[in-house]
């Protein structure tokens, strides 16, 4: 007996003190943020990158260094004396009259020897033209592209647009200290958005263990160390049922009824020094706050059921209804499935104990009966324990983004003419970047008259735009019109990377809109969004 429990220190010893793998140490901080999941999709996205300019590499080095699987690099371009001087991934001045893509490639592939890394130097628009050329584009996870000619750029975004199978696409457009980009996808769908929000903690609607435990607790015969360490849920729960006894089963909801309410709970404390009560009178404004269903999610709810092979999510659709039918089950709570997760609060070890055990029970049953429920209603779509315990954890925060395509925000007159009045700067900025390409695209010289001219025809002749913004911007543009500056290349390298990751991995939400970057104000803002 002593030998087995000497054997089973020793081996518990051994896995406290077991050092964790090379890449756990490697990946340490990042899979705080994303998980192994994370991780795993990170490891396993294939990005195709259509240039091999510096924000191109800016954004692969961001990819490379957490480790994405693999990455090409198709660029048909050489390098020239002004690439040979803003990026740090070729060999300055030996890189010179070579292929800009095989001269990045292997620069890139040492920062992470893990990571997969090709140069494709064929030339895209040709690719675009063939049906083998369009199948490689669309066998990717993701295509980034940066400042491609107007013609290649909507041939690229209609291809991917056509299928909603196909990679999301993010365009990048940058001159000079401004820039934006855009992300076109069908749908993506984020079941860990990371929220902040705090999921509600059931107090207007306790279960029965709850309920049971603030109906048990008297106040009168708790001595003072007990009644300083009640949970503020339970203080909660035991006031919102005396004040909807003496309101006819409402709560509080006018301002002055709030007061009265947090007024009541504070006369409840015996000593001035009890923080549980000043808690409880804090949290209070969960009670009128807090909902069985959050308007954001009550809208994805109300959505019409898609067919089977309406979407490429199914299983996050059939997750989704699942969670419908869970909220209108008779025989359920009513709400979200309840989260086990508690907040930090004044008490003590064993009552926080009891209340995490309670909370973790009520959680586990619903879990288990939103599975009886998937498995009820859709038994042929297959979905892993471990997915439908992580829409569960997150159900009150699951996002459903759906987006449009490339272009289609200069096309919609009256979400232009809104833009400007709720954002002139951005907004111009955007159109100003158009007016580029379609000036680029003539091989016509930039000038700032040339621009102003193609933004007035963007938003009609009638607009009256704002003159100091869209000269700002006008001249900016007409000063580095092709200009990929470091600076601005290592910003959105930041910034599009973190878009990316956020894309491939579907965690936290990404930018659903044009991003409009201006470097010289130190500003960013989105337009367009859907």
């Amino acid at each position: 007996m002593l030998q087995n429990e000497s054997q089973d220190i020793e081996a518990a010893t051994a896995t406290l003190q077991a050092q964790p793998d090379s890449k756990t140490r490697r990946y340490d901080r990042q899979l705080r943020l994303w998980a192994a999941s994370g991780q795993a999709a990170l490891e396993a996205a294939r990005i195709l990158v259509t240039s091999g300019s510096a924000t191109s590499t800016s954004v692969l080095k961001n990819l490379v260094l957490p480790g994405i699987g693999h990455f090409t690099i198709l660029d048909a371009s050489t390098t020239a004396p002004a690439d040979a001087g803003n990026n740090f991934f070729l060999n300055a001045d030996a890189s010179i009259g070579k292929p800009r893509a095989a001269e990045a490639v292997p620069l890139l592939r040492e920062l992470n020897d893990s990571v997969d890394g090709v140069a494709d130097v064929r030339d895209l628009a040709a690719l675009l033209d063939t049906p083998e050329g369009r199948q490689f584009v669309a066998g990717f996870s993701l295509v980034i592209a940066h400042n491609l000619p107007k013609t290649t750029v909507e041939k690229l975004a209609d291809l991917l647009w056509q299928d909603p199978l196909y990679p999301p696409l993010m365009v990048v457009r940058s001159a000079g200290f401004l820039a934006d980009f855009y992300i076109q996808f069908h749908e993506h769908c984020v079941i860990e958005s990371h929220s902040e929000t705090a999921p509600a903690l059931r107090l207007t609607k306790p279960f029965p263990a709850l309920q049971a435990w603030a109906d048990s607790t008297d106040y009168d015969t708790l001595d003072p160390t007990e009644h300083a360490h009640i949970p503020f849920v339970i203080i909660l729960i035991k006031e919102a049922d005396k004040w909807r006894a003496e309101h006819n089963g409402a709560l509080p909801k006018a301002y002055a009824e709030q007061k009265a309410f947090k007024a009541a709970v504070l006369a409840r404390q015996k000593k001035l020094d009890e923080e549980n009560f000043e808690e409880a009178e804090a949290q209070a404004v969960r009670l009128w706050t807090e909902k069985g269903v959050p308007s954001d999610v009550q809208a994805l709810l109300d959505l019409p059921a898609l067919a089977p092979d309406a979407s490429p999510n199914v299983a996050f659709h059939a997750l989704l209804q699942t969670l419908r039918a869970f909220v209108s089950d008779p025989a359920g709570p009513g709400t979200l499935p309840l989260t086990a997760t508690l907040p930090d609060m004044k008490t003590d070890t064993e009552s926080y104990v009891r209340l995490q055990w309670q909370y973790k029970e009520q959680a586990r049953v619903e879990n288990v009966r939103f599975k009886e429920l998937l498995r009820a209603t859709h038994p042929d779509v297959s979905i892993d324990d471990a997915l439908a315990d992580a829409f569960v954890k997150n159900a009150h925060h699951i996002k459903l983004l759906r987006g449009r395509p490339f272009g289609a925000f200069a096309r919609d007159a009256a979400a232009l003419a809104s833009a400007l009045d709720m954002a002139p700067k951005e907004t111009l900025t955007h159109l100003g970047l158009n007016a580029l390409s379609a000036v680029l695209e003539r091989s016509a010289e930039v000038t700032p008259e040339a621009l102003t001219a193609e933004i007035q025809a963007a938003v009609g002749a009638g607009v009256v735009l704002p003159e100091d913004e869209l000269e700002n911007v006008v001249e900016e543009l007409a000063r580095a019109p092709t200009a990929d500056l470091p600076n601005t290349a290592a910003f959105l390298g930041g910034m599009l990377a973190q878009e990316a990751i956020k894309m491939v991995t579907k965690q936290y939400v990404p930018v659903n809109g044009y991003c409009v970057v201006d470097l010289i104000g130190s500003t960013t803002g989105v337009v367009g969004a859907v």
